[in-house]
């Protein structure tokens, strides 16, 4: 075949100029025909102005595609699908740069990121060791409190059945009881049956405090009722008792005869008319004798007393349940004052009231709903040890100073209730609640009230006085 000489012009052209092999496009660059028309050409810089040349790049990054490019987020978040990070080893380190410049070629440039893997699987290490911790915790057993001892807790009154339980009160009630616990609580129990001595009522010391041990005979057993003394006896202010009436007994510390508290048992009668004794040793001073069975209150001792001089009180035990032997030794012994602990028997009765006109003031407790049933049971009890009834009359109209009735109410805090009747402390002065008394009819009720009232009001009970 033959070609014209333009034809072969062409093969000779195309034979000298090598072909240029294809390279395949970047993503992001764009053909010749696509570029933006070139800037133009600023003038040349003199060396002075001319800009310092930039450090040459080594090695250009690789460019990746759309699909190819991994988010930083979507790196951190899943981290399952990564490698193992490699560990540096000195046989890495020693390879020098070319294997840094061969990484920069094969990876892509990245911000340093943690490893996800290892922060994982610290904070997991760690919170395994904090709970293990709380659970160790959680899972010791703790320790319950021990029972407290007998002197830490304050009762009045505690009941010991012959099973070895005890009960007290439970405070939540007015006559409500409750189990009571205590470390010692069997050493309790062994000191009152150590503390018999043949009568049903003694009394015993134990720990800090003294009890009034009553031990009674049941079907089941011995049942022991123990009231617990005040380690002190308290002011006659702190008894809860009305000002005025405080104030009028306080001042009786001068006068002679009998001052009557009575009430049912348990009601604080003891605790008011120690605390009365004491208040005239305190201010007064004098010799006090005091009969009791058992003792109850730790009045003995030596009192400096306000007006200069010195009180003095000696307690003593009846001996064999003879109240009237030992109210007739305190009369021997010359007392400025006389307590007497209860009244119950009818030689108690005939020798009290001989006491309350001789010259003494006495103080004594009796078993009572009200106030004439307080002074007709004393009558009364008298009348049984022989004495005639209308001399116990008479004795007790001219010896009375006065009759308290005393009751406690309440749960947490015990408030007194009271009702009272005085008569003038000068036994000469005509006298209402005297008559009263020796009519054998005795009724207070309106003299009460009209008391209470002065008492309200400010006004003196008795003129001249």
């Amino acid at each position: 075949m033959f070609f014209s000489s333009k034809h072969q012009d062409n093969d000779k052209k195309s034979a000298s100029v090598p072909k240029t092999p294809d390279i395949p496009k970047a993503p992001g660059i764009l053909p010749a025909a696509e570029l933006p028309p070139e800037q133009p050409q600023q003038p040349a810089q003199s060396v002075s102005e001319q800009q310092p040349a930039e450090a040459p790049v080594t090695q250009a990054p690789k460019f990746l595609s759309a699909t190819e490019i991994l988010d930083e987020k979507d790196l951190i978040e899943d981290t399952t699908n990564l490698p193992p990070v490699p560990e540096k080893t000195e046989s890495s380190a020693a390879a020098g740069t070319s294997t840094e410049e061969s990484s920069l070629v094969s990876e892509p440039l990245e911000k340093p990121v943690l490893d996800p893997i290892s922060v994982s699987s610290e904070s997991e290490e760690k919170e395994e060791a904090s709970s293990g911790l709380a659970q160790q915790v959680i899972e010791q057993p703790k320790e319950e409190p021990s029972a407290p001892k007998i002197d830490d807790v304050w009762f009045s009154d505690l009941y010991f059945t012959p099973e070895k339980i005890a009960y007290v009160r439970d405070k939540k009630t007015q006559f409500g009881l409750k189990v009571f616990e205590a470390e010692d609580l069997m050493d309790f129990h062994k000191a009152l049956e150590e503390g018999f001595q043949g009568s049903s009522s003694y009394s015993i010391h134990y720990g800090l405090s003294l009890y009034r041990i009553e031990r009674i005979k049941t079907v089941t057993g011995i049942h022991y009722t123990a009231r617990r003394m005040p380690r002190e006896v308290p002011s006659v202010y702190q008894l809860g008792m009305p000002e005025i009436l405080v104030k009028y007994l306080t001042s009786l510390n001068g006068a002679t005869g009998l001052i009557l508290l009575c009430g049912p048992t348990g009601m604080g009668k003891t605790t008011t008319a120690t605390a009365l004794l004491k208040y005239f040793l305190e201010n007064e001073g004098g010799f006090a004798y005091t009969v009791e069975d058992p003792p109850e209150m730790p009045l003995d001792g030596l009192y400096q007393a306000k007006s200069g001089g010195l009180g003095l009180c000696k307690q003593t035990e009846v001996v064999n349940n003879n109240w009237e032997l030992g109210l007739r030794s305190a009369l021997r012994s010359k007392p400025r004052y006389i307590l007497v602990g209860e009244t119950r028997t009818g030689e108690t009765a005939s020798e009290l009231l001989r006491a309350s006109t001789s010259g003494h003031l006495v103080i004594s407790t009796i078993h009572a709903n009200n106030l004439e049933d307080g002074l007709g049971s004393l009558i009364k009890y008298a009348g049984a040890s022989g004495m005639n009834e209308e001399l116990a009359a008479d004795l007790l109209a001219r010896g009375i100073l006065g009759v308290i009735h005393q009751k406690l109410t309440g749960t947490q805090k015990l408030t007194p209730v009271l009702s009272y009747c005085f008569a003038n402390p000068n036994p000469m002065e005509a006298d209402q609640m005297r008559m009263v008394i020796r009519d054998g009819k005795i009724n207070l009720a309106t003299l009460m009230e009209a008391q209470t009232a002065k008492m309200i009001q400010g006004k003196p009970l008795f003129e001249n006085i």
